[in-house]
């Protein structure tokens, strides 16, 4: 691994971090599209980094913040949880058949509804 690759993943790390304990994003908006981009990760690859990334330890400082400040409803928390673990392993199972620029394709459209549903409502 060169000096300008750890760089890189230095760079997305903070960023993808800042953004998450600013705004909650980071994985799929950040992440995903930085490991594509600069280091020419695969959709897979990127999405499969990215959740790695995003195991519980790593979220719990963040979400310590938000609990101090009584900003956390732990029983919505939990219940989607549970459901993220099985959406997750579904989704995860269905990624991983479907090729590239499918995948790609998924991604780009999703972050584009979201993205107008921010900008335009209310």
């Amino acid at each position: 691994m060169s000096i300008t690759t750890i760089f890189i993943l230095i760079i997305i790390g903070l960023l993808g971090g800042f953004l998450s304990g600013l705004m909650g994003v980071g994985g799929g908006i950040i992440m995903i599209p930085m490991l594509i981009f600069f280091l020419g990760f695969s959709q897979q690859q990127a999405q499969g980094t990215s959740l790695a990334v995003l195991a519980v330890p790593v979220t719990a400082l963040a979400a310590y913040q938000y609990y101090k400040e009584g900003n956390i409803h732990w029983e919505y928390a939990l219940i989607m949880a549970v459901c993220f673990v099985a959406g997750g392993f579904l989704g995860s199972k269905l990624a991983i058949t479907l090729d590239q620029k499918t995948l790609q394709r998924i991604f780009g459209v999703v972050m584009l509804i979201i993205s107008m549903k921010l900008i335009f409502t209310k």
